[in-house]
């Protein structure tokens, strides 16, 4: 399907639709996005993957976008253009974009302390095991807000490995939707740190702690920030915490088991307005909307004469802030030849990494199956929504192959 023949399956009318354009006209080859097409078709076959949605913009304009297979397993409903998903930790980067427009405005430096704002963190130790025991050591220095931009915190994840830092997260109630931004904040900074701040690159509940220090700066909720200085300045209409009961009809669902492991699949309530706003992954949103925060992106920090951030402030953003000296803790989250920058991940070398790019290609992805790439070398950006998140990984690289094939 091409941009043109999905054209009368538009996404709803409250979220602008991006240019579209024939492939060819873009430089890209509508047969080998037929190739990507038919290879999606077969894991829907296979019953790997529900369905998905998949958009390749080039230029300035979209050349190829269609949904494929269902919505949801337990109904008959095709996917669609429209339909709402969980889009987890792709909140990440448009938490970390409204971090750096408060840093625009003034508000900090990216080397302030973050007990400066949330004075909780004042306290900090470092949980270092000996001997199955947990040793509590001050830190060497504070954490920077710099730190949680790029994950060397020194803050965790629960579900990024079993140490006994990550077994104190695993015990408490870190995962509740129903406390707020404020009491995650201070039950993070409760916990030991798993290294030194700035010793290594671990994924982590750090831009949970930066949508805190956005609600701590504006005194607003992180919700009400981002509807103001970004969503709706881009148009991004159906991106936020939760979604209406009116949508219902729309929004798409993961197997009720993983298909490869038969473990039970479950994810949050879409239709559930929860307390806290997790900044680190709690929106939900469509394939549009997110094409709309990308084109953004790829055009410097603007979209339809609305500037959103400064062309040099997203260039700091999408460099590698890593560097030899850190050390990375990431299982298949980072794989060689990518780096780290201020909210994204960062192609440092052409070489290396198991998939095609450029470098200063930057991007990042979702639990729940998300993805999105944006390749200013290219002028490319791609955006891939399901709800298959023991498949995320596969889907990932197989859909960035594909795309980059199809590049003439």
């Amino acid at each position: 399907m091409t941009a043109q023949s999905a054209a009368k399956h538009a996404p709803a009318p409250q979220t602008p639709a991006l240019p579209q354009a024939k492939p060819e006209s873009l430089g890209l080859s509508q047969p080998r996005l037929q190739r990507m097409s038919d290879a999606f078709k077969r894991e829907i076959d296979r019953g790997t993957i529900p369905g998905v949605t998949i958009l390749v913009a080039r230029r300035g304009q979209i050349g190829w976008f269609e949904a494929l297979g269902r919505q949801s397993p337990a109904a008959a409903a095709p996917m669609a253009l429209n339909s709402i998903f969980r889009i987890f930790s792709m909140t990440k980067p448009i938490v970390s974009i409204g971090i750096m427009m408060l840093l625009e405005d003034g508000h900090f430096l990216l080397s302030d302390p973050i007990a400066k704002f949330i004075p909780e963190f004042g306290n900090q130790k470092v949980g270092v095991e000996n001997n199955g025991q947990l040793d509590l050591v001050p830190v060497s220095r504070p954490i920077t807000i710099q730190d949680l931009l790029r994950h060397t915190s020194g803050i965790t994840y629960d579900h990024t490995g079993n140490g006994l830092v990550q077994q104190l997260y695993q015990q408490s109630r870190l995962r509740s939707r129903k406390i707020s931004n404020a009491e995650h904040a201070a039950l993070v900074a409760s916990l030991p740190l798993v290294c030194q701040p700035g010793a290594e690159w671990n994924y982590s509940r750090s831009t949970d702690i930066l949508g805190r220090l956005i609600e701590v700066v504006t005194g607003k909720t992180l919700g009400a920030f981002l509807t103001e200085r970004i969503l709706a300045p881009l148009q991004m209409a159906e991106t936020a915490f939760h979604t209406g009961a009116e949508n219902t009809d729309r929004l798409a669902e993961p197997f009720a088991t993983d298909p490869w492991t038969s473990e039970k699949v479950q994810l949050f309530d879409m239709l559930e307005k929860p307390v806290m706003q997790s900044g680190g992954g709690g929106l939900v949103s469509t394939t549009m909307d997110y094409a709309r925060f990308c084109q953004m992106l790829l055009n410097g920090g603007t979209l339809d004469a609305v500037r959103i951030i400064g062309r040099k402030t997203l260039e700091l953003m999408t460099s590698d802030h890593l560097g030899p000296g850190v050390k990375i803790q990431a299982g298949n989250l980072m794989q060689p030849g990518i780096g780290f920058g201020l909210g994204f991940a960062v192609r440092t070398q052409q070489g290396l990494a198991p998939f095609p790019g450029s470098v200063g290609q930057y991007f990042w992805s979702g639990m729940g199956g998300t993805f999105f790439w944006i390749d200013p070398k290219e002028e490319l950006f791609a955006v891939f929504m399901s709800q298959g998140p023991g498949q995320r990984e596969y889907a990932r690289t197989l859909v960035r192959n594909l795309v980059y094939a199809a590049v003439d």
